[in-house]
């Protein structure tokens, strides 16, 4: 089996590597290197919105987590990711995202931010929430390989994590974001099939959909006398909630999400790629948490903690363990495809983030664009470097469990605090200044204090009903988190300075669409 991950493998980076070389073309100027020159297609856009969003984060931690949580009621989680996080947020945030962001000439969501609100401090601020939260989701990505690469190699885990990482940087630092949009399409394709593959083959090997069904049937749960973990909400339909909204709204206000809306070609390329990503969420968001959901009838297969708890990292690779040499191979090459588009894509919206709307801000002397492309690729290498370091430092130091905990509240975090007041900003005339900053400070300091608590180990039950179920976990701090959001901006919208009306309208005339209609002389009336 070696012999044939290897060869894949090989075949695999080869094509990675090629396609940044190719790119370079496109990524002189800081137009092609972030944006791709504002010229990608409708097909490279949805599939590098799809692979940036479903990472081995999803298909190795989430679907195994939330499948041994929720059996096959965690299919609702892809469901939701599918039409919350990739139809609806095509159809609302898609067209007006792409007009705005030419309009203003932004290039980042910090960046639209501080010329949309004429705030240089408030770009500044929202750089910083990029950076500081981006960093451990960035490390995050590299969780799951180790037990993967496990099948098939035995090689150290920070071999397997070097080896990513120079690859990825690799294609990026060449071809900006042209490259890890093509990438991504082919990343995208290895995804689509392997999935399909992987779900056939676990179900066969438990005697089909029905007979998986019934063993499932048969897991006992607290409270249950039996099919909690195959009924249509699962066993805790409440926390399914949770999940589904936050795995699936905060797209919304993620930015190397809604980075990719900047770069489509034009308006009407919208519409194609609002289905073709929503067809790709729907395979593969809903087909790992649905493969998932068979993971307790691995529960003799999997390891678990000291107190007898479910290492949730392992229960996929568990399930994957017993199936063929060919399967194995496409897992393998699919994780990694996963985790590669969406570290490149974090990596590029974090130095180009921190370089356009940070260091070039700050410099004293005018920066020309060879010289912001240049800093950009140090930033790739600087925030590839220590993703890797911290990755190595967590799996070397199971101990330390505040890294974990930030990862945990990073996606809370960036999405409390940006959703809202990017999408009424899109949207509303009347949003200002001083609703984005509270909701910077909202989205943020729930993250932060969920981070402490969960540091702290307090007993968030003995606060009441209300704020225990808000800090139950990182999952419902950031669902309250963007909720939270929705409703503060708008309120304090009404209380605070308003903008200046002409400068807000003429943000917004890009919208208006003046229509000249040719017609011919009509007859006189009699009476005239």
């Amino acid at each position: 089996m070696i012999p044939l991950v290897i060869t894949i493998l090989a075949a695999y980076f080869a094509v990675m590597v090629g396609i940044g070389l190719y790119c370079r073309k496109n990524s002189t100027d800081v137009n092609g290197f972030v944006l791709g020159g504002r010229s990608v297609g409708p097909w490279l856009t949805a599939f590098a919105f799809g692979t940036s969003y479903f990472s081995a984060v999803i298909f190795v931690g989430y679907a195994g987590q939330f499948g041994w949580l929720f059996g096959m009621a965690s299919t609702w989680a892809g469901l939701g990711n599918a039409f919350i996080g990739s139809l609806l947020a095509w159809n609302i945030l898609g067209r007006r995202t792409r007009i705005m962001t030419q309009h203003l000439d932004a290039k980042t969501m910090p960046d639209y931010f501080g010329k949309r609100f004429e705030s240089t401090g408030l770009k500044i601020v929202a750089s910083l929430i990029v950076f500081v939260f981006l960093i451990p989701y960035t490390a995050s990505l590299y969780n799951g390989l180790s037990s993967l690469f496990g099948l098939v190699f035995n090689i150290p885990y920070w071999v397997v994590i070097l080896v990513m990482a120079i690859l990825t940087g690799f294609y990026v630092i060449f071809g900006g974001y042209m490259a890890t949009a093509i990438n991504d399409f082919i990343q995208g394709i290895i995804m689509l099939f392997g999935i399909v593959a992987v779900i056939l083959a676990v179900l066969s090997q438990n005697g089909g959909l029905l007979a998986a069904s019934q063993k499932l049937s048969a897991v006992p749960a607290p409270g249950w006398t039996g099919g909690a973990f195959s009924s249509f909400f699962g066993p805790d339909p409440v926390f399914l909630f949770f999940v589904v909204m936050l795995t699936s709204l905060g797209t919304w206000g993620l930015p190397q999400m809604v980075g990719k809306f900047y770069a489509i070609k034009s308006e009407n390329q919208i519409h194609k790629g609002t289905i073709i990503s929503t067809v790709f969420a729907i395979i593969v968001a809903g087909g790992c948490y649905f493969l998932g959901g068979f993971g307790r009838l691995y529960a003799d297969k999997i390891a678990y903690s000291a107190s007898g708890k479910p290492l949730f990292d392992t229960i996929v690779p568990a399930m994957l363990s017993t199936l063929s040499p060919i399967i194995i191979a496409v897992v393998i090459v699919l994780v990694l495809s996963a985790s590669m588009s969406t570290l490149s894509s974090l990596v590029l919206t974090s130095s180009s983030t921190f370089t356009l709307d940070v260091i070039k801000p700050a410099s004293k002397k005018e920066m020309d664009e060879k010289k912001q492309v240049l800093i950009m690729r140090i930033f790739i290498v600087f925030f590839i470097i220590v993703s890797a370091i911290i990755a190595v430092f967590k799996d070397a130091n199971p101990g330390v469990t505040f890294i974990a905990q930030m990862m945990g509240v990073s996606w809370g975090g960036l999405a409390g605090a940006f959703l809202a007041p990017y999408l009424y900003g899109l949207y509303w005339k009347g949003v200002t200044k001083g609703a984005t900053i509270a909701c910077f400070i909202w989205g943020t300091g729930l993250a932060i204090t969920q981070f402490v608590i969960s540091m702290a180990g307090v007993n968030v039950a003995a606060w009441g009903p209300f704020f225990g179920l808000m800090f139950k976990t990182s999952i419902h701090s950031g669902a309250f988190a963007m909720v939270g959001g929705l409703i503060i901006v708008p309120l304090v919208s009404l209380i605070t300075p308003k903008m200046k009306k002409e400068n807000v309208d003429s943000m917004f005339s890009c919208y208006d669409k003046v229509s000249t209609v040719k017609t011919t002389t009509s007859l006189p009336d009699e009476a005239n």
